[in-house]
Parts: C-alpha cells; structure tokens; sequence
C-alpha cells in the first residue's frame, strides 16, 4: 500500500500532455471506480474513526490522520444509497479537494493506470448512476467509472442547485454585453460557475470538454457574426476533463492565431503550487482553486475592467 503514492515527479510530468493517472478501487461490487491521481495525498488502512452526532450519514466518522482530523466518507453510500458492508478490510483514500482534505471509504485500492484524456468518454446519458460519473473508460476491457466528487462534495456540504454561496455578487456594468465560455465535465461545477456568471450579468455558453470548447471556439472564430466570438470576455476551463483536458486546451488556443489572444482562467479542484506553475507554462492567464464564489467574482470583474479600459 505505501508504494503507490511512489514516483510522484514521474506523475506530474504527464500534466500538459494530455494525460492522466487514475487510481482505480472497489466499493461494494465488482464494478472499478477512478480518481485522478493527482487529487490524492495517501491511501492507508481504515483507522479508527469516530462518529460525529449529527453529522450527514454518509460521513462515517474523523479520524486522526498525520496530525489533522479529517472527515471520512463512505463513497459507496453517497454515490449508490447502499454503505460498504466490511471496513475491517477496507481503505481510505486520503484527497485535497476544493481546498480542503478528506477521506474517502473504499472496499478495496487496485492499482493505478496511465491513461490518455482520448481514452476517457463521457458517460451515456440517462445511465443508472451517470449523475455521479465526469467519465467513463476501459482498463484490461472492463469498464472504468470516474467519480464525480465534486457533486459528492456537493451534496455533502448542502450546496444548493446554483451553488453560489454568497449575496456580494452583483450585477456589473456593461456585463451584459459580454460573453463567457465555462469548460467543466462536472455539472455541479458548470451550474456553480455560470450562477456566479448570472449574478454579475454575464452571458455564458457551457461545454463538458476541452475538445468540445476547441472545436465550438474555432467555429466561432470562423464565422463570428452571429455568434459571441466577438463579445467573449474570457475562458474558464477546468483542468481535468475526457477528451482534452484544460492544460490542452489552453495550449490548442495559443497555437491558433485567431483565439491566441483569449484570456484563459483555468479553475479547477486541483491545488497547489504545481499548478500554478503549469499556468505559465501552458500559456493560461490565470489560476483559481475551486470554489469560492466571492473569489471567482473578483477575478471576472477585474477582467471586465481590463477589457473595458482597453
């Protein structure tokens, strides 16, 4: 169990090439479940967790783990309804979401695999569980469903539809005639990102993939009357997605000489100081961790300021 956190330098050279690591697990059943790699700290056996009263039944307890007291929360019964039957022979995968650790319950840790973005596809529409899944794959011709945590995360902190948290979002002048392209496989992320959009009196357009908002960018720059080409004020792009991921994307638009002057913010659950870095290296504008509203509002308002005085 200690070695597959190994050769973490080996795993963040694949940012920017449009790769990913998942680290695949169990729940219940025989179905194979992903996590990018780059969202885990450690996996360790199920220590002694202690029930919180009152606390929502999917988290089974805190545990004290390297000097922090961390939520754990049983994966199978926020996705499935149904908790996990045997934590004597369970793990926790230990993560950094959205700026804060937690832990998530598992039946059992398989292995790690290095994947293309190409590789991953969105999943059907209306399949049984879809709502929790960002994308879906194969490994050794079983298929492989990549977890939504940030709908878990979500649904967890009793975020509401929109999920904007704050009332000091306001409408902003001349937004409404600006435009912005939002870039996220979560759909709890889109509707968080465009209703903080709203409330600044923004127009956005929403794609559920970097290739996806490649392609709809070259076509409106090809033939922008008609179409918001003219008025996009930014791009906001997550950084893990199937298809093409935000480091890509971002890399695609820089290349292209009609999008190359785009103002990218690439805003993801990812922290960290990594991060930051492959900003500048991708060509990105900017880098904001996920999601605090009163934040992502400052940064869209500044750009409208920018682009007003220009």
């Amino acid at each position: 169990m200690s070695g597959i956190m190994d050769s973490v330098d080996q795993r963040t050279n694949l940012a920017g090439q449009n790769r990913l690591e998942l680290l695949l697990f169990n729940l219940n059943g025989a179905q194979i479940f992903g996590i990018n790699v780059f969202k885990v700290c450690e996996v360790i056996r199920t220590p002694r967790l202690i029930r919180m009263p009152h606390a929502n039944p999917v988290v089974t307890g805190v545990a004290h783990i390297r000097g922090n007291t961390i939520g754990v929360i049983d994966l199978s019964l926020a996705i499935s309804g149904r908790p996990l039957e045997d934590l004597q022979t369970s793990s926790v995968i230990v993560t950094e979401y959205n700026r804060s650790t937690q832990g998530f319950l598992v039946r059992a840790v398989d292995r790690i695999v290095n994947l293309n973005w190409q590789e991953i596809m969105s999943p059907p529409s209306g399949a049984t569980g879809s709502a929790y899944l960002t994308g879906v794959t194969r490994v050794d011709n079983r298929m492989v469903q990549i977890i939504d945590v940030e709908k878990v995360m979500a649904e967890l902190q009793s975020v509401d539809g929109v999920g904007v948290s704050s009332d000091s979002l306001t409408m902003q002048a001349g937004a409404e005639q600006r435009h912005v392209l939002v870039v996220d496989d979560s759909v709890v992320a889109r509707r968080q990102v465009t209703g903080a959009l709203d409330r600044l009196g923004l127009r956005s357009t929403v794609a559920k993939n970097g290739e996806e908002a490649l392609d709809l960018l070259k076509a409106w720059s090809k033939q922008p009357e008609g179409t918001p080409f003219n008025e996009l004020l930014m791009v906001i792009s997550d950084i893990e997605m199937p298809r093409m991921d935000g480091y890509t994307l971002t890399t695609e638009i820089r290349k292209d000489s009609l999008l190359k002057d785009l103002h990218v913010l690439l805003h993801t659950s990812l922290s960290g100081i990594f991060n930051k870095e492959m900003v500048t290296r991708v060509g990105a504008d900017d880098f904001l961790a996920k999601f605090a509203a009163d934040e992502l509002g400052s940064k869209v308002i500044a750009r409208l300021e920018a682009a007003a005085a220009a």
